[in-house]
């Protein structure tokens, strides 16, 4: 087989869930709803959990491998409705990962792991009650 770029990987992947979800495609794969998949998500979830903890890294590769399948036939889902596409999960996390490393990507100077956990943690309480205010404006 040979080796795909992380683009062409991503393109393949994406045009394999096109093709199950497509008029052609495979009956179960069009049937799914993301409450559907809840339970394919968190088995493969501790699948690769436990491949981890076995230490076998082709274990490990194949079950992030479904993972990353599930979260991707996942936001396809997502996409048909209108919500958002992988672009946009990408950026997001993106954005929140930049957001979140001040001490990497801002001015934020550390001193210890204490520190940055404390930090952390006061990222993501800003960020729900940022999450927080905007629901109740939007009721």
């Amino acid at each position: 087989m040979e080796e795909l770029s992380i683009n062409t990987g991503m393109t393949s992947l994406l045009e394999l869930i096109s093709t199950l979800r497509g008029e052609e495609g495979c009956p179960w794969d069009r049937k799914q709803t993301p409450q559907t998949m809840r339970k394919y998500l968190l088995e493969e979830c501790r699948e690769l959990v436990e491949a981890i903890d076995s230490g076998d890294p082709a274990a490990v590769q194949e079950e992030c491998g479904d993972v990353l399948f599930i979260l991707t036939f996942l936001i396809r889902l997502y996409e048909e409705e209108g919500y958002f596409d992988l672009q946009t999960v990408c950026a997001a996390a993106h954005a929140k990962m930049v957001r979140r490393h001040p001490h990497v990507f801002g001015d934020s100077v550390l001193t210890s792991e204490e520190d940055l956990y404390r930090q952390w943690a006061a990222i993501k309480a800003e960020e729900a009650e940022e999450k927080r205010s905007k629901a109740q404006t939007q009721e």
